[in-house]
């Protein structure tokens, strides 16, 4: 084992706010919903919280501190997909915290947040979150390049035995990690080597060995996947407005093949994706020239892109990084690092986006990373 037993067994149940907030000013317009935001600080990283109504409108942040320790850094500095991450039923939120290698759970009840857990990784530099059922999975992208999983109860974290998984290379720079929708698979992207990791995952939480299949396009970033057994890989391309994205099929022992290979996005920096609750829409944002392109997904896979493939702009310059869609499937929210603010937008039944403004207060230039929408 690369790291201690007892360091991840250590879980602090702490079972109340850790700032108590102030009594919310909930109107009729209030539907219990929110956006969560991270900072990624490097002396206390905290999730910030935006209650939001059902217009898509998201009101002033709330501050819950991690108790951890997050990278810093500046424009992108986890350089990863998933850091932030909502439970399947929406009433849990994981947190990475790079800087201190640890994991952070908080139980959700509307925009509050109360710290549950908080465990060491067993690994350097944990980077995404993945959930499924009551297994947890979190990737460490630094040293020694894994996957480590745990058991998941009512809020607390223990690990799991012989559940690390380690990908194809150290160093491989991970960009995520994502659970399939029945749960028999772990999938991780290698940016270092271009490819797509694939573990499959017993029932109790051990993973067989790493099967690896390279990308069919440059730049291979975040994968997500889709209900149908369809794998979502974002690519950056090769410089310039060449991004991508393509989509693969997962055959029963872990292989992928590629449906629709490289399908441009129309724009600069394609680092992260999203695919909306009812699978027939996926939403990438193009970090290098604030824009959002929209492609539907049939049920074989394959992508078409949605008319004119740029459904959503953001000011100039905002630095938009990951991005979330609602658990009710109304609105696309992005972290526009660079602006220090949250870009909104509203989807439509034909997939197209409105544009509902953005929301300011967050640190322009930073170390924000992660997003994730109740």
């Amino acid at each position: 084992m690369r790291f201690t037993r007892s360091m991840l067994s250590v879980t602090m149940i702490i079972g109340a706010v850790l700032s108590i907030p102030a009594q919310a000013n909930h109107g009729s317009d209030d539907d219990g919903h929110a956006v969560f935001v991270m900072t990624n600080d490097s002396r206390s990283n905290e999730i910030l919280s935006f209650r939001r109504n059902p217009y898509g409108t998201l009101f002033s942040a709330r501050h819950f501190r991690t108790e951890g320790r997050g990278s810093g850094g500046k424009g992108d500095p986890l350089a990863s997909q998933g850091s932030l991450t909502l439970s399947q039923d929406r009433e849990w939120l994981f947190a990475v915290n790079a800087g201190s290698g640890t994991l952070s759970v908080f139980r959700v009840e509307g925009e509050l947040l109360f710290l549950t857990a908080r465990i060491a990784t067993g690994g350097a530099e944990p980077t995404s979150v993945a959930q499924h059922g009551n297994l947890v999975y979190v990737l460490n992208a630094a040293g020694s390049s894994n996957v480590a999983g745990f058991e998941f109860h009512n809020g607390h974290l223990s690990e799991i035995a012989n559940s690390q998984g380690f990908l194809s290379a150290n160093g491989a720079n991970p960009g995520s990690v994502a659970f399939t929708a029945d749960g028999k698979f772990l999938i991780a992207s290698e940016k270092a080597g271009n490819n797509i990791d694939t573990f499959a995952v017993a029932p109790n939480g051990e993973l067989s060995q790493v099967k690896v299949t390279p990308s069919v396009g440059p730049g291979a970033f975040a994968a997500n996947t889709v209900g149908n057994g369809t794998v979502l890989v974002s690519e950056t391309g090769s410089g310039g407005n060449t991004s991508a994205l393509s989509s693969y099929h997962l055959l029963n022992n872990g292989s992928l093949t590629p449906v629709t290979s490289s399908v441009p996005t129309l724009g600069a920096a394609n680092c992260w994706n999203v695919v909306t609750p009812n699978g027939r829409f996926v939403y990438v944002s193009n970090a290098g020239s604030s824009t959002i392109a929209g492609f539907s997904i049939s049920a074989t896979g394959s992508l078409t892109p949605l008319p004119g493939t740029i459904v959503g702009t953001n000011p100039a310059g905002s630095g938009n990084l990951d991005i979330a869609v609602s658990e009710d499937g109304k609105f696309l929210y992005s972290l526009n690092s660079a602006a220090g603010a949250i870009g909104a937008f509203a989807i439509n039944a034909d997939g197209s986006l409105t544009n509902l403004g953005t929301t300011h207060g967050l640190p322009a230039g930073s170390s924000l990373n992660g997003i994730a929408a109740n």
